[in-house]
């Protein structure tokens, strides 16, 4: 896939993330997060990686079909990877929420149950208290 052609592409002409940036004239963040599989470049962005690198805009992507120079095919591509990348985003996100409204749920009842024992236990030291007032009055009497 793009994001391991790029990495292995340029450690194996020896630059660093942000030296490939500075010649892209482009942050280096950007450059992370293309490796990281979290972004894709636009096409032209695309074809200058491929002039650097000396290599085809297939073999960044990862495709084994003949070059070409035609931008849209590259444009498919593109959007082949940003369809890819939505989704795995989107799975990232359901699973954050479900995740958060499990926590929600556990402090939730960690809560309520505090407050039910709480109440619990004022009503037992209340009804103890009435019950040693009692016997104190009976030994009185």
């Amino acid at each position: 896939m793009f994001s391991e052609n790029l990495k292995n592409l340029r450690k194996e002409k020896g630059l660093s993330q942000e030296e490939l940036a500075e010649r892209l004239h482009i942050v280096r963040q950007t450059i992370s997060k293309w490796e990281k599989g979290l972004s894709v470049p636009d096409a032209d962005i695309l074809i200058r990686i491929a002039e650097i690198f000396e290599t085809s805009v297939s073999t960044l992507l990862g495709d084994t079909v003949v070059a070409s120079n035609d931008r849209n095919i590259v444009a498919q591509k593109l959007e082949q990877l940003n369809a890819l990348l939505a989704e795995k985003n989107k799975r990232s996100r359901r699973i954050w929420k479900a995740v958060t409204i499990i926590l929600i749920s556990i402090v939730a009842i960690t809560v309520l149950l505090f407050i039910f024992n709480f109440s619990v236990t004022q009503k037992f030291f209340e009804s103890g208290k009435s019950t040693v007032i009692t016997k104190q009055n009976a030994q009185i009497k």
